[in-house]
């Protein structure tokens, strides 16, 4: 099956073959690496650690590991099969630089919100971005890194990636694809600045996640959009559509460019984050970035490039952060049993419930 890419960059455009009837395997190990105990009774978030059981000791088991056993009925044999292609190192998401949307609300009075464009500082925001990207891959002193992009169709995300690209010689560009997927929470067509600043009022009372706008989008929307876009990059992922034919690369840097709302609306899916953590985050600045990089075991984490501070001034609370930090050490297919959310849904658990059973919690 013949798959084409497109790279924006000179138009030139190339295809990745890959054989037919090929087949994937995962194989997992059995363990995740110990969590530090609770001190006094009380977990310290001074220092990110893993959620614990109540009496201070974690059980393992191999209830942690999902098996997908149907994924592997055309098996012959474990040994004639391939190991997958490596996961990217990084999934990298930036948000549009200045908008002339940002500077001057009116503007979306008489231009379509996809045609709104960069501002002079946007555009500098877009090449300053494209550096720190580069610097930041630089760091981890491989030959081989390259960049695969994502892009939303609006107009300012595209000048954006334009921006991003001048950081990167062709040899360093794997390639690229325009997602509609990623564009931005649609506000309605032609907007009344008047009107959408009601409407807007009316939100943070009905709640940010679930407020539709007329003619226009909920953040629930986009989360629905952003589902089917995160099984399409996870399809990616799993057949190696960044690697070239014959090439097993593990230094790809994934880079989404998309939108501030979309882009959060990605963490929420990707991590499972609550609608409740949803509306604590702050938005990106424009032409920043958020880094998901891979962990020890293979998941991708925020805690591997970015420091606690970082995020809580991002808006992860407590909860998230230990996650995050399971997230860090966690092979893929792994689940984490000992979910820091689970008091708070159901509080009616003490201290006496907890019979130390691990497949207690497993059944929730």
């Amino acid at each position: 099956m013949a798959m084409t890419q497109f790279c924006l960059s000179g138009s030139l455009c190339y295809n990745s073959c890959f054989r037919k009837n090929s087949y994937l395997s995962l194989t997992l190990p059995s363990a995740s690496p110990k969590c530090k105990p609770l001190e006094n009774g009380v977990l310290s978030f001074n220092t990110i650690r893993c959620s614990v059981s109540q009496n201070g000791t974690i059980e393992y088991s191999d209830n942690g590991l999902a098996s997908f056993p149907e994924k592997h009925l055309h098996r012959k044999s474990a040994t004639s099969l391939k190991s997958p292609p490596p996961r990217p190192r990084r999934i990298i998401l930036v948000r549009h630089g200045q908008s002339e949307g940002n500077v001057d609300e009116s503007a979306y009075t008489r231009i379509s919100d996809p045609k709104i464009g960069l501002t002079e500082k946007g555009l500098a925001d877009a090449e300053q971005c494209g550096r720190r990207i580069r610097e930041m891959i630089e760091r981890d002193k491989v030959h081989n890194w390259k960049v695969y992009f994502y892009v939303s169709p609006y107009r300012r995300t595209v000048q954006t990636l334009k921006g991003l690209g001048r950081a990167f010689e062709r040899s360093r560009i794997a390639g690229m694809r325009e997602e509609p997927r990623l564009r931005e929470q649609d506000f309605g067509n032609f907007q009344d600045r008047e009107k959408m600043r009601v409407e807007k009022t009316i939100r943070m009372l009905y709640g940010r996640f679930f407020y539709r706008f007329p003619n226009g989008e909920s953040a629930a929307d986009v989360y629905d959009r952003i589902t089917g876009f995160r099984e399409t990059l996870r399809a990616d992922i799993d057949i190696g559509r960044f690697q070239p034919p014959g090439e097993r690369n593990p230094n790809i840097n994934l880079v989404l460019v998309s939108h501030g709302l979309t882009l959060r609306v990605f963490l929420m899916r990707w991590y499972k984050w609550t609608v409740e953590q949803f509306e604590r985050l702050n938005n990106f600045g424009n032409g920043s970035m958020v880094v998901m990089e891979r962990g020890y075991g293979g998941r991708y984490s925020l805690l591997v490039h970015h420091t606690e501070e970082e995020l809580r001034q991002f808006g992860l609370t407590d909860e998230m952060l230990v996650d995050q930090e399971w997230q860090k050490y966690a092979k893929p297919g792994e689940l984490n049993y000992d979910c820091p959310m689970l008091n708070s849904f159901f509080t009616h658990l003490g201290d006496d419930d907890d019979d130390g059973d691990p497949a207690a919690v497993s059944t929730l």
